[in-house]
């Protein structure tokens, strides 16, 4: 065999080689989308420390990417702050107005995880990232709930829930009366597909 015919060879080998890893590489990273239909957000805050006033998020969108190749997910998700659901509708439209939510000029309430190991959506545990709330970036953890399923996201809700502090997002009103201290809840969706995400 020629040194020539050999560097083609060779060559040729590489080139395969680096295609067929270009296609697990690309197999190995796929984006989940979450169920909109399913997913929730909810969020409790006490009135006069002494119970609390809930109210739930019914338009929740996003993505999970998913990187099986490092065993990693990280998550976008999106919240549609009009959808906000409570049980007086004195209360909905006082937090849609400009001293909570100010949905009007900001519609989007979106958490983006940090990537965390793919195990954690059916164990629990810590779930780092970014909450922005009326135009707001603020470093949040929430903790993953452990499942309820062997099919995390499919057969049952990915559960995330932490607290934040309202003034910290600009929501300074009603001090003497609302808790700064408020409670989220993320419950969370997958659209349909034939394997889980932990696998």
């Amino acid at each position: 065999m020629t040194v020539l015919h050999c560097t083609r060879v060779c060559l040729l080998g590489l080139a395969t080689g680096f295609v067929w890893w270009s296609l697990a590489a690309t197999a190995a990273a796929s984006i989940v989308y979450l169920d909109s239909d399913r997913s929730s957000a909810e969020f409790g805050v006490r009135v006069m420390w002494m119970f609390e006033v809930e109210g739930r998020f019914d338009k929740v969108e996003g993505l999970v990417n998913v990187d099986r190749f490092h065993n990693r997910a990280a998550v976008d998700v999106r919240v549609d702050a009009a959808t906000v659901q409570m049980d007086d509708p004195k209360r909905e439209d006082w937090v849609r107005s400009a001293e909570f939510f100010d949905v009007d000029r900001y519609p989007q309430i979106r958490f983006v995880s940090d990537p965390f190991p793919l195990q954690r959506l059916e164990r629990g545990g810590d779930l780092a990232g970014t909450l922005t709330v009326r135009g707001i970036a603020k470093p949040i953890r929430f903790t993953l709930l452990p499942a309820l399923c062997d099919t995390p996201a499919y057969g049952c809700a990915v559960e995330a829930e932490g607290f934040i502090h309202r003034s910290a997002f600009g929501m300074r009103s009603k001090r003497a009366l609302l808790s700064d201290k408020v409670r989220l809840r993320f419950s969370m969706y997958a659209v349909a597909a034939a394997t889980r995400l932990d696998r």
